[in-house]
């Protein structure tokens, strides 16, 4: 077990000295910023309940909330593909909220979303919970080349190519969500392995990165 830690630590060591920056900690502070606001045209009196989408979601939702100038509560939710599944397959729900939803205002929020297919999921069980309106905030975006196939989020911060990124909540192996920035795994690396909680499509559940070119969602 030492081996194979010591050899993902240098693996991940390696994959940050060679990363591009494609997105700024003062770009990121400013998408924040857009997204809270927006979120406060339409939330400010609804009492919503914040969703952060584990692991991945926990950096963006933290973020928002400390821009979001009006009442609300913040809990978490965490699920993952069975059998480490990346596209497709059953859903684990490892957490969930233990209070009553019934008709109540939600914002789910993640880190990244792609396909959208996790995040949908996450909508439909909370409507089957009696939730009321159900909103997605997103930090990240992926720019794909077909459309997106199940979801957009009513507030997202910015795009970025389709490429494996990590930082913002996003990781390589577990590593490096807490970078402020957001950078791209350099070409030649993009399938060394998916992020350590292998979130399916955003985020939803540990984003990790999935897909063709990484990334994806928790």
């Amino acid at each position: 077990m030492t081996a194979a830690r010591d050899t993902t630590l240098e693996e991940a060591i390696r994959i940050r000295e060679t990363a591009r920056q494609l997105v700024s900690p003062a770009e990121i502070r400013a998408a924040l910023d857009r997204m809270a606001a927006a979120a406060g045209e339409v939330l400010a009196k609804e009492n919503p309940l914040v969703l952060a989408v584990m692991n991945g979601g926990a950096f963006t939702a933290v973020e928002l909330c400390q821009r979001m100038d009006f009442p609300h509560e913040l809990d978490f939710l965490h699920v993952t593909r069975y059998e480490g599944e990346l596209v497709g397959g059953e859903l684990s729900w490892r957490a969930w909220p233990d209070r009553d939803l019934s008709g109540r205002t939600i914002l789910v929020v993640d880190d990244i979303v792609d396909h959208g297919e996790m995040l949908e999921a996450i909508c439909e069980r909370l409507r089957g919970a009696g939730a009321g309106r159900v909103y997605v905030a997103v930090l990240v975006v992926k720019r794909l080349d077909q459309p997106r196939v199940r979801l957009d989020a009513d507030f997202a911060g910015l795009e970025v190519e389709d490429v494996y990124v990590f930082g913002c909540g996003m990781d390589y192996k577990g590593y490096w969500r807490g970078l402020q920035g957001v950078y791209a795994v350099a070409s030649g690396h993009d399938n060394d392995g998916v992020g350590a909680d292998c979130s399916g499509d955003a985020g939803a559940g540990d984003s990790g990165n999935t897909g063709d070119s990484g990334n994806g969602e928790d």
